[in-house]
């Protein structure tokens, strides 16, 4: 994890919203009160199947991977979420129901947190805020549409240089199961590929 100082944490925070949207001091100093900053550990849970969805988790450093868990048991990988990036259990965190996917450390990391009330609070007070959470939603949207694209209509191979290309560190954080799960590959199919 790298040597942050909770202020250059939270200038992380205020540059990320800053590349979306132009807000005075005040009204960013209003938007990251709402926010708060938890730490977790390397294979720590911030979200469990099962129970409730409370936050939705900006990293400010780290590494988390969002997972659902078959009636079967196996665990299929649906994302990576690194260093400015956003994420939750979505459904479960709109509509307020208990989780169906996990979320889990798989770095030393650090959040910033956002409730659902303080979530809506900031669109309806901060106009500026509810541009932003649009736009990163149409971002989401873009980036799961792409990945179902992919995994319908390329090869493993093309599948796995993309991800190398968008993602060149990606492959030195996460090991090569977690690659070959998230590429939807078997983990002798992903080491054939990376030869």
């Amino acid at each position: 994890m790298h040597a942050y100082s909770i202020s250059s944490m939270s200038e992380l925070l205020r540059h990320h919203i800053r590349k979306v949207t132009s807000l005075t001091e005040e009204e960013l100093a209003a938007v990251l009160s709402r926010f708060s900053r938890r730490s977790y550990r390397k294979h720590q849970s911030l979200i469990q199947v099962g129970q409730p969805v409370l936050h939705v988790y900006f990293v400010a450093s780290g590494l988390l991977k969002l997972v659902y868990a078959d009636e079967a048991g196996r665990q299929h990988l649906l994302s990576f979420a690194m260093e400015d990036w956003w994420e939750s259990d979505f459904q479960a965190y709109f509509t307020r129901r208990p989780a169906t996917l996990s979320l889990t450390c798989l770095e030393d990391t650090v959040v910033y947190c956002l409730t659902l009330d303080d979530y809506q609070a900031l669109c309806h007070e901060v106009p500026g805020m509810a541009l932003f959470f649009l736009q990163k939603a149409n971002t989401g949207y873009i980036s799961a549409q792409q990945r179902l694209l992919s995994l319908f209509t390329t090869q493993a191979a093309q599948r796995y240089q993309q991800l190398l290309d968008s993602y060149p560190t990606l492959g030195q954080r996460v090991s090569k199961t977690q690659l070959a799960a998230y590429l939807g590959v078997s983990r002798e199919t992903l080491s054939r590929l990376s030869k």
